[in-house]
């Protein structure tokens, strides 16, 4: 395994769970996905490669053939106990499991051995025979014993759920853990550009997190010295940037039919509020059917969308949005060719419209330290949105302790100022809510904006608490 020199930012939690692992008394076998990019192979690696075990690495070769896979395993093979000799090609997965367990029972030592295999879903290919051996290796072998750490990892979340989280037949209820990977939250983020020293200040880490998220592999593009700008110009708008073509790449190494995720998604960023299942159907020209529950479901596990149930409303009328960051500005601005200077276009009216709905996704996402700003991390609450052909509200917090927060959400470069139509808007906007709920809850109105309200007569009469964009880089 190659030395990492790049330290282990934020994963706080991830890094504690190995640590468990990696010093158990017993056998573990670890699950760990999540989408492409976030860091996960990165992950494993750098925890253990300080660590005095044998480290077995496999990684497995996207649309490789069974021939493909078993080659790299003997590899891997010999690279962990054969100091690189040239091994034969096992001739099947069963074979290839012998072999493993021979070389652990042959090795001089009786430390713990770590056995990482990569990118399972595109190793245990159908009819490739891989899942089932490595069942039987894990049950007939691996879980008598007391030093074997292992872990399969995956970036399709919805195969990793189907066939080892929630596994049935051989697997089930084999796991001692899972952890599904996520991509930063700024708090993370901020870490880790102050490992780098990149010189950011709030305000352009948001408008990164807007473009780019909390992706790890996106973020290891960003040089030093160069403005929000200068970053997006050269990774995105460049032809030859880093992240050129990504969003394409992206959906094909995750989903075979990748034309009609790719479709989902498109419909998905046309409509900033979301759309309800049956709306998505008749967008996308479709029946009741189509395999639309399964794409929606592989989306939602991969982090790309996020569906809520709008308050009062049953699960069936749950909406869904495009809270996938890059996918929000790859459609707004990259599929259509919009710009070939970022910052020719900061501050224009389309560059407006998309910031306000890339920052209320941000937030959202964020609710944890929206919660803690307001003085009500310890309280039980449901987050969500409401929708009504007369009113929209960003954020809805409906809380235990007889209290609901109306959460206005605003992007500006500059405290915003309520003025007199906004005032009229939002009076009429928490009349009908109160009108159409009948909730018996007080009503807060909050507002969430970069650098706070201006202070004025509108802002006294109506604004019950507010929180600024800090708040936010807080740890929830």
């Amino acid at each position: 395994m190659a030395t990492i020199s790049r330290p282990l930012c934020g994963r706080a939690e991830e890094t504690a769970i190995l640590a468990r692992l990696a010093t158990s008394d017993k056998s573990e076998f670890l699950a760990l996905y999540g989408r492409r990019r976030v860091g996960k192979t990165f992950l494993i690696r750098r925890f253990f490669q300080d660590r005095p075990s044998h480290y077995f690495e496999m990684v497995g070769r996207f649309q490789g053939s069974l021939d493909d896979q078993l080659r790299i395993f003997a590899d891997a093979l010999s690279t962990c106990f054969f100091h690189g000799a040239r091994l034969a090609t096992p001739a099947g997965w069963h074979e290839a499991f012998t072999a493993l367990r021979t070389a652990i029972e042959a090795r001089a030592d009786d430390g713990r051995v770590v056995l990482f295999f990569d990118e399972l879903p595109w190793i245990a290919t159908h009819r490739s025979g891989c899942l089932q051996a490595l069942e039987h290796f894990w049950n007939s072998w691996c879980s008598s014993r007391e030093d074997i750490l292992l872990v399969v990892c995956g970036s399709a979340a919805s195969w990793m759920l189907r066939r080892i989280v929630n596994a049935k037949g051989g697997l089930h209820n084999r796991l001692t853990q899972s952890i599904r990977l996520l991509p930063f939250t700024l708090a993370e983020n901020q870490d880790y550009f102050q490992s780098r020293r990149l010189a950011f200040t709030l305000r352009d880490q948001i408008e990164l997190y807007m473009i780019f998220g909390g992706v790890p592999h996106y973020l290891e593009h960003v040089q030093r010295g160069r403005s929000v700008a200068q970053v997006v110009d050269a990774l995105c708008l460049d032809k030859d940037g880093a992240l050129a073509g990504e969003f394409e790449r992206l959906f094909a190494s995750l989903f075979e039919d990748d034309a009609r995720y790719v479709g989902v998604v498109r419909a998905l960023a046309r409509k900033r509020r979301g759309l309800s299942r049956n709306e998505l159907l008749r967008g996308l020209g479709l029946g009741s059917g189509g395999g639309v529950t399964t794409i929606l479901e592989n989306l939602e596990e991969g982090g790309f969308i996020t569906a809520t149930v709008p308050l009062g409303r049953s699960s069936r009328d749950r909406i869904y949005r495009l809270t996938d960051e890059f996918s929000l500005f790859h459609e707004k601005w990259l599929a259509t060719r919009a710009t070939s200077s970022w910052q020719s276009v900061r501050g224009g009216s389309r560059w407006q419209a998309w910031a306000g709905l890339a920052f209320e996704s941000v937030c959202l996402k964020h609710a944890a330290q929206v919660k803690a700003a307001l003085g009500i991390s310890g309280v039980q609450a449901s987050v969500s949105a409401w929708l009504h052909e007369e009113a929209q509200i960003d954020m809805l917090i409906d809380r235990a302790d007889n209290v609901v927060s109306v959460v206005e959400i605003k992007f500006s470069d500059a405290p915003f100022t309520i003025t007199r139509k906004y005032a009229d808007e939002l009076r009429r906007k928490l009349a009908v809510f109160r009108q159409r709920t009948k909730l018996k809850k007080a009503v807060h109105l909050v507002l969430l904006t970069c650098h706070g309200v201006t202070d004025n007569e509108y802002k006294r009469e109506l604004v019950d608490a507010e929180v600024t964009m800090d708040a936010l880089f807080g740890t929830g």
